[in-house]
């Protein structure tokens, strides 16, 4: 039995110990359990409730046992989900789901599988028809097999293959080096299945392998690079003197400048932030990226299956980095770990794969009174909570940021190496771009699901659309010169139209509470520029397995365990079972509890300067309060000024000058 953990704690590995013990334990030894995920499943919303009052109030805690959800594999091909109480040593249920439902896959099974397709005899025959330099080898990349047939049940794994250039070095760039083979396996029985042709002209003609034909690998690596004069970059450091402002306690709970909240790290989405608060009002229950959805623009087979579900069909915990003081983050900082299974259920850590920190992010606000020339004036600070993840060729970095001011900036920034493909010289293609010799990085969109489940001065929320509009020029308008806004409220589960034009801004409000200063209901505005949304046909494999990715905003009622915008299962999946089914037209969503869906949508054209290395594409949704307080929240922060901030003028590192006039 456990010992008394708080619910929104993350997993323990003793947790996951008895939870696979116990699943196989009702199996025979024959059955081969093979696990894939294990990790905590949320507790009920209206039991949370109670215990997050019981909190605040010092009441008596109700008992909430931790469930585990267990996602595994029998009888080699038979995919199963379970969910088992280790409060008490008890499996709820346990049930095998419908063939061609086909589970995440395991970081562990894919680099064994990496190597079979290596040395498989069929590829073994391909490779040797390259008539390679010596010293150069063969690399493969194992990829989600998507969908492009609605009979297909079987698990598969598409592998795009490279050359490894001969120079001894393990981290040489074999992006840069496509060949023109990609075998398909079937996922755990290793079982080959058919050698797929990739084109490298404009159409999808084929051609059997050739000898390759040497062309020089565009490396990243600093060894490797070819640079050898580097910038003179001095050392540019953090300070807390006096330690950071931020205190994590009772496990996972942070508390910094006013904020209260609670972080866990999970295998699919990196982390969760839990019961958030600022300045003793409650403003959301749960934030968490959903899903992403990566589809490919390249029209040509097997191409036209390029699309990554990289929360469903991987995860980001489960590939979460270990991120490294100095690197990753830099300052004062506070690690969680993640934890990850190996398929006989045993659990290990992932270190440091959360890193929490504050930062200076410029000014928050300031004004200059010009009769006097007196200024006030408060710096921007920001708590940063971080994860990183690495799927295959691309990271993606998550940020979330709470601010000062009550607000919460959800940034993403994607780096990584781009996706390539081989293409013939002297050939361009309208769907790529040509990065290096015979290497081609397809079109391609990324498109990220943002759960926000808020509790805006409690549970009963509703989100309206507010545009600016013109006044009619009439008596009352002769100038024309009048314009006004124009609110709009949404009744129904479904999405909202992007109206740029209308300067279209959503909001989540708490019809029940009404700020007394402006008279109208307290709430949060989510500030996210609109975007292009799935390019994909509306009757496209792509368009019906992610149907978030094609509208910016989404709403629907509130319901338990409905976490994740395509739906549970997105490998190879047919169709979406999450928005696709949640935002159905239906359900009341005014005045009730909701959860808004965010979708970042970002068209990725490739460039020549995104290889061999891409630099940072950062995007950004903000949570900001509108008409939240009766006034600016943050005018609490001490005033800026050089006796608190220590800076220096250049050459003169001894001397230090008021940064800010004042006289207050």
């Amino acid at each position: 039995m456990s010992p008394r953990l708080h619910p929104f704690e993350p997993v323990k590995d003793y947790e996951i110990r008895l939870a696979s013990k116990l699943v196989k334990d009702a199996y025979p030894a024959a059955a081969n359990v093979h696990f894939v995920q294990i990790d905590r499943l949320d507790p009920p919303k209206k039991d949370m409730k109670k215990y997050i009052q019981a909190e605040r109030d010092g009441s008596p805690l109700p008992n909430i046992p931790r469930i585990l959800y267990c996602y595994y594999y029998t009888n080699t091909l038979d995919f199963n989900k379970a969910l088992v109480n280790v409060s008490i040593g008890h499996i709820i249920t346990k049930v095998q789901l419908p063939k061609g439902v086909v589970g995440p896959l395991l970081p562990d099974d894919m680099m064994e599988w990496e190597e079979h397709c290596n040395n498989h005899p069929k590829i073994q025959e391909e490779i040797a028809k390259l008539k390679l330099p010596p010293g150069y080898t063969v690399r493969n990349d194992p990829w989600i097999y998507a969908t492009d047939d609605a009979n297909e049940t079987r698990p598969l794994c598409q592998f795009f293959m490279y050359v490894l250039a001969g120079n001894g070095h393990t981290e040489s760039n074999h992006y840069s080096l496509p060949l023109k083979f990609s075998p398909v396996f079937e996922c755990f029985t290793k079982k080959f299945i058919r050698m797929d042709y990739l084109p490298g002209g404009f159409d999808a003609t084929t051609v059997p392998t050739q000898p390759w034909i040497p062309v020089p690998a565009v490396e990243y690596h600093p060894d490797l690079n070819g640079e050898t004069t580097m910038r003179d970059v001095k050392p540019l450091l953090i300070s807390q003197p006096e330690g950071p402002s931020f205190q994590v306690t009772d496990g996972n709970k942070v508390t910094w400048q006013g904020w209260e909240f609670r972080v866990s790290p999970t295998s699919r989405e990196g982390f969760a932030v839990y019961d958030v608060w600022f300045k003793g009002r409650q403003v959301f229950y749960r934030i968490s990226l959903s899903e992403m959805t990566v589809p490919y623009g390249d029209p040509r087979a097997p191409y036209h299956r390029k699309q990554a579900f990289d929360l469903g069909d991987c995860g980001f915990g489960t590939n979460g980095n270990h991120l490294a003081l100095g690197c990753d983050c830099l300052g004062v900082i506070k690690y969680m770990d993640g934890m990850g299974i190996h398929a006989t259920g045993e659990p290990f850590i992932i270190p440091n794969t959360v890193c929490m920190h504050e930062q200076d992010d410029g000014l928050l606000y300031k004004h200059v009174n010009y009769r006097t020339n007196n200024a006030v004036v408060a710096r921007k600070r920001i708590f940063v909570v971080q994860t990183i993840a690495t799927v295959a060729n691309y990271e993606y970095i998550i940020n979330l940021k709470f601010v000062t001011d009550g607000s919460i900036d959800i940034e993403t920034r994607a780096t990584g190496i781009l996706s390539t493909m081989p293409i013939d010289p002297d050939v361009k293609v309208p769907w790529g771009t040509v990065v290096g010799p015979n290497v081609m990085a397809a079109y391609h969109q990324h498109i990220l699901s943002f759960r926000i489940d808020p509790a805006i001065d409690g549970h009963k929320n509703t989100v309206v659309y507010d545009d600016a509009v013109k006044l009619p020029r009439d008596d009352f308008n002769p100038f024309g010169i009048g314009f006004v806004t124009d609110r709009k409220y949404v009744e129904k589960a479904g999405h909202i139209e992007q109206s740029p034009f209308t300067n279209r801004t959503y909001k989540i409000i708490n019809e029940n509470k009404i700020n007394p200063i402006s008279g109208s209901p307290v709430g949060y505005k989510v500030n996210m520029p609109a975007r292009q949304m799935l390019l994909a046909d509306k009757d496209s494999f792509n368009s019906k397995r992610a149907k978030f990715a094609t509208e910016q905003i989404w709403v629907t009622k509130y319901r338990d365990h409905e976490l994740f915008a395509a739906g549970e299962f997105t490998n190879q999946s047919h169709s979406d079972t999450g928005l696709g089914e949640w935002a159905n037209g239906v359900d009341d969503v005014r005045n009730d509890d909701i959860v808004v869906w965010a979708t970042v949508g970002f068209t990725h054209i490739p460039r020549v300067e995104d290889f061999p290395v891409m630099p940072v594409d950062i995007h950004n949704i903000q949570l900001a309060p509108f008409n939240f307080f009766d006034k600016n929240p943050a005018l609490d922060l001490p005033q800026s000024n050089n006796a608190f901030n220590k800076s220096i003028l250049v050459g003169d590192e001894k001397t230090e000058k008021a940064c800010c006039k004042t006289k207050i």
